[in-house]
């Protein structure tokens, strides 16, 4: 996503990319459990079992950490599903949502990076960071439908594909209730039918 997830790496399996791999687990296992405002570089650098030297050389400031653990899981992250049916990839997308949110680790290492980009101009640049690499990934779906006559023209991709996220985010952070995959395709089924409808072409 960004050019500091290749900065400084040698080779697959090099002594760099140990490091790197080392220090981000470490560093989400910190947000996970103390969330941003605990995330420190001697405590990760303690978790990974590296020199803190090398944690303040390779990434200096707390917020440039969490931006490689972004580029990190947008690297990580599934490849779009592609069925040849919008309804279908859209209720895809959203329960792959669903899934991490709803994950122990995940959902938890999710809040704690947005309580971050709320307070921290870094953090909230790497999270947009993050998100447009993923709305690309997906918005292909819809320019398919577009092309196949399944959806207006000009219907905007990135729009109807974070109108399929957003109100599972909303749900994750506003009440307590479950989010399993009936509220993923109720969410799925609500972007596609306003799609259909022509809410989301461009002016």
């Amino acid at each position: 996503m960004t050019a500091s997830g290749a900065q400084g790496m040698q080779r697959p399996g090099g002594r760099t990319a140990r490091v790197r791999t080392a220090v981000l687990k470490a560093a989400e296992d910190a947000l996970v459990e103390v969330g941003f405002a605990g995330l420190d570089l001697g405590d990760v650098a303690r978790r990974a079992e590296v020199g803190r030297t090398t944690v303040y050389r390779r990434w200096g400031l707390v917020g440039a950490l969490l931006a490689d653990v972004l580029t990190d899981m947008a690297e990580q992250s599934l490849p779009r599903t592609r069925t040849g049916s919008l309804h279908e990839d859209l209720r895809a997308n959203a329960r792959l949502v669903q899934r991490t949110l709803a994950d122990p680790r995940q959902g938890a290492l999710f809040r704690a990076v947005l309580v971050a980009a709320t307070c921290d101009a870094s953090a909230a640049e790497a999270l947009h960071r993050f998100y447009r690499v993923r709305v690309e990934a997906w918005a292909p779906c819809v320019t398919e439908a577009v092309e196949r006559g399944d959806l207006p023209p000009g219907t905007d991709p990135a729009e109807v594909v974070r109108a399929v996220s957003a109100p599972l985010y909303y749900r994750m952070l506003t009440t307590p209730d479950p989010l399993d995959e009936a509220a993923a395709d109720r969410a799925a089924d609500a972007a596609e039918a306003a799609a259909r409808a022509g809410v989301f072409r461009r002016p």
